[in-house]
């Protein structure tokens, strides 16, 4: 017998057909013998109507109301999971946050503080099913809380670890995970399995399979995830240590892996270039400076040496929905900073080499920029991690330079499903 949590996304409960198909899923885990909680999403769409419906209300709401109106949408999805589970003759109930209680900080995109398990422990001892609402918790003082876009996986992560779960089934519109897009390479290949580092890797930098958020949590916890397919019943993609990884690998899942395990892209990236930036200390920090307060991440960051005395430029990216308020945050500093101009760019793609292996393997960045030179693709940035190579580009060359990077790393399969 195993503890598991199974968590559902947007499209996996969009509508009453969808939720009974989620139920058998559900039922199919029962029947085995296993303890089961599910985490479920809002229906598909929900939580943008309801935050549309937030702006509209008021342009600066409330984030402690806004919370009680977006978290709606899986307490929604919770108790209709519920009332099918019981049609069917099994004994499940629905979880609010508050009621385990989830314990969150803050509100809009709180941070889970602590899970108490109790309550799960008594319902599986019962032999019954738990039903949670994704995405919410609740403060100290009681308020409702929701913890950012994405966070049912986060929810899912989190109780797994808490109820000291077996893994964490994460059920999507996807199979799994893959070398890359299968939209832009036909011959992309499904993963068997992939490391935590990998994964959290390719989910910053634009991988849309899980949230940063949950990878990030079950590497701590060290929670296996597996990540499968609502409609389709194959396996999927299994999320482990590094060491799991080479314990458990096999001649066919990846024993030898290739030293890059995905490319990856990124359309939400802005570039911002300061002109003229005097040479002199404390003025690369006085620019970041009020960036960071406004709550802007800075990903990639170029600056020009200039010669002793002489101005230089400095370039970086933030995210396309921050670009307004990181114009407004830089203009405020113009003058005291003393750069020229700002000016600005949305017409780029980061596109991400990520592996392992890139440890163990000197040149893996050489060897993208040979191939995107030999296309005539710019580079107009770069980042590096231990285990990733990123690359800012036009982004008229984006589906080019994944294509490129695929095979330039071994990745392509040997026939196009």
């Amino acid at each position: 017998m195993a503890r598991i949590v199974m968590k559902f996304g947007g499209t996996s409960m969009a509508g009453i057909e969808r939720i009974r198909h989620v139920a058998n899923l559900v039922k199919r885990e029962a029947e085995r013998g296993n303890q089961v909680a599910v985490v479920v999403s809002a229906m598909a769409g929900e939580t943008d109507r309801l935050i549309h419906l937030c702006r509209e209300a008021a342009s600066l709401y409330d984030p402690r109301e806004y919370d009680v109106v977006v978290a709606s949408g899986e307490q929604v999805t919770s108790g209709l999971l519920a009332i099918t589970l019981q049609g069917m003759g099994l004994n499940a109930k629905s979880y609010m946050g508050w009621q385990l209680p989830i314990m969150t900080s803050g509100h809009a995109s709180a941070l889970i503080e602590g899970i108490d398990a109790n309550v799960l422990d008594r319902v599986f001892n019962e032999g019954g099913i738990a039903v949670i609402p994704g995405f919410q918790g609740v403060t100290e003082e009681g308020d409702l809380a929701t913890l950012g876009r994405g966070g049912s996986d986060t929810s899912a992560v989190a109780l797994a670890a808490a109820m000291k779960a077996d893994r964490c089934d994460i059920y999507t519109d996807v199979d799994g995970v893959y070398t890359t897009d299968p939209r832009i390479v036909p011959r992309a290949r499904k993963l068997a399995q992939v490391t935590y580092e990998e994964m959290l890797e390719l989910a910053s930098v634009g991988a849309k399979v899980l949230q940063t958020r949950s990878v990030g949590l079950a590497m701590r916890y060290n929670m296996p995830l597996q990540v499968l397919s609502s409609f389709e019943d194959k396996p999927g993609t299994l999320i482990v240590g590094e060491n799991q990884l080479a314990d458990g690998a096999t001649e066919d899942t990846d024993m030898e892996r290739n030293v890059i395990t995905g490319i990856a892209y990124d359309k939400n990236e802005a570039r911002v270039t300061l002109t003229g930036l005097p040479d002199r200390a404390g003025s690369v920090a006085a620019i970041f400076a009020p960036l960071a307060e406004a709550g802007i991440n800075v990903d990639m960051i170029v600056q020009s040496v200039p010669r002793a005395g002489e101005k230089s430029d400095l370039t970086f990216t933030v995210p396309t929905a921050s670009l307004a308020h990181s114009v407004d945050a830089l203009e405020k500093v113009q003058a005291e900073v003393g750069f020229d101009e700002i000016l600005t760019d949305t017409d780029v793609v980061k596109v991400s080499a990520v592996g392992v292996g890139m440890r163990s393997n000197a040149g893996i960045a050489a060897q993208m920029f040979q191939a995107l030179a030999d296309r005539g693709i710019n580079i107009l940035a770069i980042t590096t991690s231990e285990i990733k190579v990123s690359v800012l580009i036009p982004e008229d060359y984006m589906e080019l330079a994944v294509r490129v990077l695929h095979t330039t790393y071994g990745l392509d399969a040997e026939s196009a499903e």
